[in-house]
């Protein structure tokens, strides 16, 4: 095979990233670091190996199930992130135990559900002129879903806290999209890239939003609590989906895949903002962190 054609089969590998307080995680192949300003002003990296459940047990990484490992995983690394940032920035005197982190996650999911799920299928029927269309019914409470789901991202984003933590959420895309141009991780190479990326969680959330809708909308219409539990139950389903979604989003350069993620990327203007140099460079300290070397970068 020629050389070019083996070239174009090259596939960079993928290195995520969430914005923390005052500073930024990344995730690449090998290493997860978070980077954190500290208030006298220095950068601390936190960094250790990369490991998952599906290294045990490969069959977690077919198709549909390795969504369900990612999302776990994510919601894992990113309370330990929050818990070692929160410390760094002197926002917190003592990093969060394994069992508050637990405990914190517990809590969240269960305030998610209530507003997410619980919610929205209890408060469609209060809509008159609906009648018994279940399909109909089904349709509207997903629309409610995401109406809440938009009001609580514009809701959050009007404090001064989570407007810092949306600019390191910009700086982190734009450190990602460098290091998946080839460029050299300097501020300014950093600067002239957008803020906004296919595989933005904010994207992710909001193909959940939209699947669920057309998952759920063949369920029927049966009494509260079956509704409510057959969605929590269909969650991973859900979750499975919008992970290949997005997936086949940060890989294709399709018009017709471009098309139908950029609702997720004008979003992206809501949960990103512009970042200060200085925030840059925390980010850029991530990534350096757990960058692959020239000979692990890319997957055939």
């Amino acid at each position: 095979m020629r050389g070019d054609a083996l070239e174009e089969k090259r596939v960079k590998k993928f290195v995520g990233g969430q914005a923390v307080i005052e500073g930024v995680m990344m995730r690449g192949p090998r290493y997860t670091a978070t980077a954190v300003r500290e208030p006298d002003g220095n950068i601390v990296v936190d960094s250790y190996t990369t490991s998952s459940i599906s290294d045990k047990y490969p069959i977690l990484k077919k198709p549909m199930l390795r969504g369900c490992v990612a999302l776990y995983e994510s919601l894992v690394i990113g309370m330990k992130a929050l818990a070692f940032s929160a410390k760094a920035a002197g926002e917190e005197e003592e990093e969060m135990t394994n069992k508050e982190i637990a405990l914190t996650m517990v809590f969240s999911t269960v305030v998610a559900i209530g507003l997410f799920l619980a919610l929205p299928t209890y408060a469609v029927k209060l809509i008159p002129g609906i009648g018994d269309n279940h399909f109909l019914l089904n349709i509207i409470e997903g629309l409610i879903r995401l109406v809440l789901f938009l009001a609580y991202i514009w809701g959050i984003g009007q404090t001064k806290d989570i407007q810092r933590v949306f600019q390191y959420h910009g700086a982190e895309h734009k450190t990602i999209h460098t290091y998946e141009n080839d460029m050299p991780l300097t501020v300014e190479n950093v600067r002239r890239h957008s803020r906004l990326h296919a595989r933005c969680g904010t994207n992710f959330l909001l193909i959940v939003m939209v699947t669920s809708i057309f998952v759920f909308a063949f369920l029927g219409w049966p009494s509260l609590w079956e509704r409510i539990v057959s969605r929590v139950i269909l969650m991973p389903v859900v979750a499975g989906i919008a992970y290949e979604l997005i997936r086949l989003a940060g890989r294709s350069e399709s018009a017709v895949v471009q098309f139908f993620i950029t609702p997720g990327l004008w979003l992206q203007y809501m949960t990103t903002r512009e970042p200060e140099d200085d925030q840059i460079e925390v980010a850029i300290k991530a990534l350096e962190a757990v960058r692959p070397s020239e000979a692990e970068a890319y997957e055939n």
